[in-house]
């Protein structure tokens, strides 16, 4: 079992909800990634989402697109971030890493190439947001032997068909988008968020992770009532630019927001 298996394993025992933050790796410079992924643990993060920096992505709203840019001001490279995790691993063993981005990066190492350096760095997910199930396959084929988890989404648009080709090609958890958009977007509706998740419960065993316009401690325990796993991006990478200038306050301040976040779920 991966450690994305193992840490659902525990938090179903203990009958708690995953609570699982993304950054930007390298954003807003290299030296502040690693001791804010520990913070994030510190502060109740359960799993990590490390964004791969990345010029062109599709996915994201306007403040995660700038925390690719800022990063890719230093010339952060998806080996770079390979070493960040490494890094992370020298005082965490036990945390899972989910990588969060694109294809490009992974396909210009290559697929073998990749698996090896991240399995070797202590990386447990990849989730590549333009590479759909059905292009998969060789990209699979390499991660998978080495125990990193596919990590694929599902958006509310998801037909049923598609919902069993998606969870059938996933393993660790499956990533449900709960809002038709960006990430950043608002419009977050509990009871469509409800249903959905119960739809995809009828394809899968996998934990069900909930993910976009989640940006406050009430709206996260609302997810954790439906969901196995509350995933914030926007609202921690949004803090992090408001104290560009000022980067040590960015592990307090991140960590002060998981941490109502981690309460408000920890009452579910």
């Amino acid at each position: 079992m991966s450690r994305i298996g193992q840490r659902f394993k525990q938090l179903e025992e203990q009958s708690r909800v995953a609570l699982i933050p993304f950054v930007t790796a390298g954003d807003p410079n290299p030296a502040i990634t690693v001791p804010l992924m520990h913070a994030m643990v510190e502060a109740g993060a359960d799993i990590i989402e490390l964004g791969v920096p990345f010029s062109d992505p599709m996915a994201d709203g306007p403040v995660i697109q700038r925390a690719s840019e800022r990063a890719l001001e230093h010339g952060i490279s998806l080996r770079d971030v390979l070493g960040m995790v490494s890094q992370f691993r020298a005082s965490d063993t036990t945390t899972p890493v989910v990588l969060m981005g694109y294809l490009n990066p992974v396909e210009v190492m290559g697929y073998e190439a990749f698996a090896e350096a991240a399995a070797e760095a202590g990386v447990d997910g990849l989730l590549t947001v333009d590479l759909p199930p059905e292009e998969a396959d060789d990209l699979l084929a390499a991660i998978k032997p080495k125990g990193i988890d596919p990590i694929f989404l599902i958006a509310p648009t998801t037909t049923d068909e598609r919902m069993q080709r998606i969870c059938d090609a996933a393993s660790g958890f499956v990533y449900y988008v709960s809002v038709k958009g960006i990430t950043g977007a608002s419009h977050l509706a509990i009871g469509e968020v409800a249903a959905k998740t119960a739809q995809i419960r009828k394809h899968t065993t996998l934990p069900v992770g909930v993910g976009f316009g989640i940006s406050s401690a009430e709206k996260a325990q609302a997810v954790a009532q439906v969901g196995d796993a509350v995933i914030v991006g926007s609202v921690l990478v949004k803090r992090i630019e408001e104290l560009n200038e000022r980067p040590d306050e960015i592990a307090p301040a991140i960590a002060q927001i998981l941490s109502a976040m981690r309460q408000a779920i920890d009452l579910v």
